[in-house]
């Protein structure tokens, strides 16, 4: 059974027109297919330029609304973008802008015409990197327990809290979070959402210091993260998204994409370095891949992460065809995180010692194994952990929970 996209003619003229672009555009020094911690100030630099580049294109956020910067593309054309990048060791956008994926979408379905207009466009064409900080020291998976607070003031709110694993490195333009607006109001029903200017007298950002922690840059969750504090920091009022207290709904929205509901369409770089590895090195003389036991473990392997693939590849499309969704998003979650555990796992069969070390003697896939070997476990927590997407799994198909929970609204 094939479970390839086939591409037509004129989708295959576009992709020789991104191939074109791309090869004028991002310089041979952008190109890595190191491990994600390995990018460089310079590197994210050029990526913020290719960014800008694409997005004077409608290339950068392409499945978007032209009216608001986007590309107003159809899904086949966005997976080509998706495909060429990756070729390059890049992503969709081509570098770390999880504000921009969760927020831009979110402002699209609850912001006003006028939010809109002055907060998409300068995401969609690369002008602002956007982060996304909702965990707190207290509040996690449990993001209804949220503490910063923002009271109304006159024409502001003024907010007080800290954010944790916020980010990456080099900065961003502007944030968004959930912060409380009643205090003495009931759980769910006393958040409101925001998009805050980074830049705003009283914020202040300190580097954490974390097990994948490396300066890095790629999109990605993984690598250097940041506390945010908020000091009395006054925010207009016309940040507000959604309406006032009514947070936790409009926050469905970027949960939805944040737990899988947009999907994917890349494939495992680890398993690409392993499979090359082993067809390179020997093992008693021979071949890796011609050992009975590591032919063994690189199929169950590569099964499990093709179906991880084919998750992600469906709810893209469920996602940007506008399809009905249930539990397809916290499925491929799920699943994607239990099968990075038990790749690490897999790898280490194979490699032994060689998946932990970073000598560059001895390095394995440019070091995008042993960088697995510390973000596997990592992993299983950013968008709520494996615990969580099977809860909401569990609300979306009828179990434990009446009425059944709908997906986050998408637009």
């Amino acid at each position: 059974m094939d479970f390839e996209i086939e591409y037509s003619a004129e989708q295959e003229r576009f992709r020789a027109e991104v191939r074109s672009f791309l090869e004028a555009n991002v310089p041979a020094a952008m190109v890595t297919t190191a491990a994600v911690e390995s990018y460089t100030a310079e590197q994210y630099r050029m990526q913020r330029d290719l960014g800008r580049r694409m997005g004077a294109r409608g290339w950068l956020y392409p499945q978007f609304p032209t009216e608001y910067g986007g590309g107003g593309l159809d899904l086949d054309h966005v997976i080509i973008l998706d495909e060429e990048l990756e070729q390059l060791g890049l992503h969709l956008p081509p570098y770390y802008d999880s504000g921009g994926k969760m927020g831009g979408p979110t402002i699209l379905v609850w912001g006003t015409e006028e939010q809109k207009q002055r907060f998409l466009p300068p995401i969609f064409k690369g002008e602002v990197r956007t982060w996304q900080l909702l965990t707190e020291p207290g509040a996690g998976s449990d993001l209804a327990g949220v503490t910063t607070r923002a009271i109304r003031d006159g024409d502001d709110y003024v907010v007080n809290g800290q954010k944790v694993f916020v980010g990456s490195n080099n900065g961003a333009e502007w944030m968004w979070t959930i912060a409380v607006t009643d205090p003495e109001g009931p759980r769910h029903k006393n958040l409101s959402w925001f998009m805050i200017d980074s830049s705003l007298p009283g914020i202040t950002m300190q580097p954490l210091e974390l097990l994948t922690a490396s300066g890095g840059e790629a999109g990605s969750a993984s690598g250097e993260k940041q506390s945010v504090f908020f000091d009395d920091v006054r925010v207009p009022a016309n940040c507000l998204v959604g309406g006032e207290n009514n947070g936790w709904t409009v926050a469905s929205t970027h949960l939805e994409v944040e737990h899988g509901g947009t999907g994917n369409v890349g494939r495992s770089r680890m398993r690409e370095a392993l499979f090359e590895y082993c067809r390179t090195h020997q093992l008693d003389g021979r071949p890796m891949t011609e050992d009975p036991d590591v032919r063994e473990l690189l199929m169950d392997l590569y099964v499990d992460t093709e179906i991880t693939r084919l998750y992600g590849l469906r709810n893209y499309y469920l996602a940007y065809a506008k399809k009905a969704r249930t539990y397809e998003g916290p499925q491929y979650s799920a699943h994607r995180k239990t099968s990075n555990l038990k790749l690490t796992r897999t790898v280490q069969q194979i490699l032994g010692y060689y998946a932990l070390t970073t000598d560059p003697e001895y390095l394995v896939g440019e070091g995008h194994i042993e960088f697995m070997q510390r973000a596997g476990i990592v992993g299983t927590h950013p968008g709520g952990t494996i615990e969580v997407q099977k809860l909401i799994m569990a609300r979306r198909i009828g179990i434990g929970s009446t009425p059944r929970e709908k997906a986050g609204d998408l637009g």
